[in-house]
Parts: structure tokens; C-alpha cells; sequence
């Protein structure tokens, strides 16, 4: 009953907002369009718009067509593009979500090799602070996501990368440098930087700060790691970061990590992706050589 041309009609008609202005969209006469939906209206013995003026507003009937037509579109087109570049002989692209901001340089490491053993693969990063990862690859906007906290849903896969832990960072001046751990009440005079995203997301918030009722002095935001860091060293505040990429920045940097209490926060990168997609040749190969990389 339903066809894939009036989730494409349902889609239009919302995003345009009219008749003519959907029906262009598809490159379709106005009457072919409105036949088309007349004749499902008939099948499905109920509207699914109706006319308000010059524009069209869907009916309940019609929204849960769009509801689908969300759904399922983006899966079509992923699909179609995928045939077209198998058709075509290219091997494909592969879409990287960023939701660890720190990870960007480990990434690096793993595109360059990567790019020399698939140069027929089309890589691009999306890393944006507001970012909706799952979203993203739910929607098929993405193809791989990396998170260091994973939400994890029946048709999603998130698969592990590497350990590491999550410390403090602070000048190598500053006086909690000459401890090797810190407890939450010693950041309540300190000045705490960070990226510019929701403080529940940050782990020195939700997993230190908050469970002791502790609080910082103030709160920054700062959009790179090295700015963020020269902040530090020069005693403008603290930060919390991976220690991996902490140890890097401080064989140049006036720096020093410390653990969050005594037993510290460990976490793990993971890679999401759509179940499903696993058997993708280059996909299942950049997860190897991501694992590969520390």
C-alpha cells in the first residue's frame, strides 16, 4: 500500500511547506503529485493533509507517514549510495563522528596509515562540541562514532578501543603538583577549563565533583587542547583530560597529571556503528587499526 514515492511526497510537502514548492522539489507536476496522494488517501480511507491557505498542513495520519518517511529515506539513500560507488568501482566513504574531543590527535594516527592501505575510501570527521552522535548514526549522517561513553541500543554496536584514565591537569608550578592524586574538596578555589560542552557530560563533574558535592570556582570554556593546556602550565586554571594525550603534551609543556582520588576514573573508547554493517570490509578494518593505535 505504502511505496517509497509518498514517504518522498510526505517528506516534501513538511519541508517545503506548499504544493508547488514540494512538487518542484521532485521534479513532478503538481497534478501527478496530488493524484498520487489522493489515490493513497483513497486506499487508506483518511487524509493526509489538508490545505490551510496556500500551504499544507499533514493531517495525524499523515504525520506518522513522516515519522516512517524519517526513518527509512536516510536508509534508502545510504544503500543507493553504497550500489552506486560498488557499481561505479570506488570502495566507499567512511564518515567519522568525534564525541571525544581529546581523541582527535589519536585519530590521526589512525587515518594516516589508513589512508595508505585504502585510497579508494573517502574519509571524513565531523567533530562539532554540540554534536548528537548517536543521532548522527542512527540517521546514517555517520558511519562510525567515537564516544567514550556509549548509549547502547539494540540496533547499535559499540565495540572497545583501548583503557586509559581520565586526570587532572595542572601547572607544574602549582601547588597540587607535588601530590600524586587529588580528592574534590581541593578543586573548590580552582579555576576549572574544559570544552565548551554540558558540564553533565564531563566525568570531573559527574563522576568527582558532584557525587562529593563539590564544586569548582568557576567554570571555563576553551575550544582546543593546546590552548587549553598553554592556559594550564601558565597557572590560568585546571583541566581535566586522558592521560595518554596529558604525557604527550607534557614532554614540551610545564604540566603534570594527578589521579581523581585514590582509585582514579578509568574509561574506555569505543567505536559505534549500525549493526549490520560489521562485515564492511574498510569499515572493519579501520576498527582493527584503531586498535592497533594507542
Amino acid at each position: 500500500m505504502l511505496e517509497r514515492f509518498h514517504l518522498e511526497v510526505l517528506a516534501a510537502i513538511k519541508e517545503q511547506g506548499t504544493l508547488t514548492q514540494a512538487a518542484e522539489s521532485l521534479n513532478l507536476s503538481q497534478s501527478a503529485l496530488s493524484h498520487s496522494i489522493k489515490k493513497l488517501e483513497g486506499l487508506l480511507n483518511t487524509p493526509v493533509w489538508q490545505k490551510e491557505g496556500r500551504s499544507l498542513r499533514l493531517t495525524n495520519a499523515g504525520e506518522q507517514i513522516l515519522i516512517l518517511a524519517n526513518r527509512v529515506l536516510p536508509q534508502f539513500k545510504h544503500t543507493e549510495h553504497l550500489l552506486r560507488q560498488i557499481a561505479g568501482g570506488e570502495m566507499g566513504s567512511l564518515r567519522i563522528g568525534m564525541e571525544c574531543h581529546p581523541c582527535y590527535q589519536w585519530l590521526l594516527k589512525v587515518i594516516e596509515p589508513y589512508l595508505e592501505k585504502w585510497p579508494e575510501v573517502d574519509v571524513d570527521v565531523k567533530q562539532e562540541f554540540q554534536f548528537g552522535g548517536l543521532g548522527a548514526l542512527h540517521n546514517y549522517e555517520i558511519d562510525l562514532l567515537v564516544t567514550p561513553d556509549p548509549i547502547f541500543k539494540p540496533n547499535m554496536t559499540f565495540i572497545p578501543v583501548f583503557d586509559y584514565e581520565h586526570r587532572l591537569v595542572v601547572s607544574s608550578a602549582h601547588p597540587l603538583a607535588k601530590q600524586d592524586s587529588v580528592m574534590p574538596e581541593d578543586l573548590n578555589e580552582e579555576v576549572l577549563l574544559s570544552y565548551p560542552v554540558d558540564p553533565e557530560r564531563l566525568d570531573i563533574f559527574s563522576q568527582f565533583l558532584n557525587p562529593a558535592k563539590c564544586a569548582v570556582k568557576a567554570h571555563k570554556t576553551i575550544e582546543t587542547t593546546e590552548i587549553m593546556l598553554q592556559m594550564v602550565a601558565a597557572g590560568r586554571g585546571v583541566t581535566a583530560l586522558p592521560g595518554w594525550l596529558v604525557d604527550e603534551f607534557a614532554k614540551t609543556m610545564a604540566i603534570k597529571s594527578l589521579r581523581f582520588g585514590k582509585q582514579g576514573i578509568s574509561k574506555q573508547i569505543f567505536l559505534g556503528m549500525r549493526k549490520g554493517e560489521e562485515q564492511i570490509n574498510y569499515l572493519n578494518d579501520f576498527i582493527v587499526q584503531a586498535q592497533s593505535i594507542k
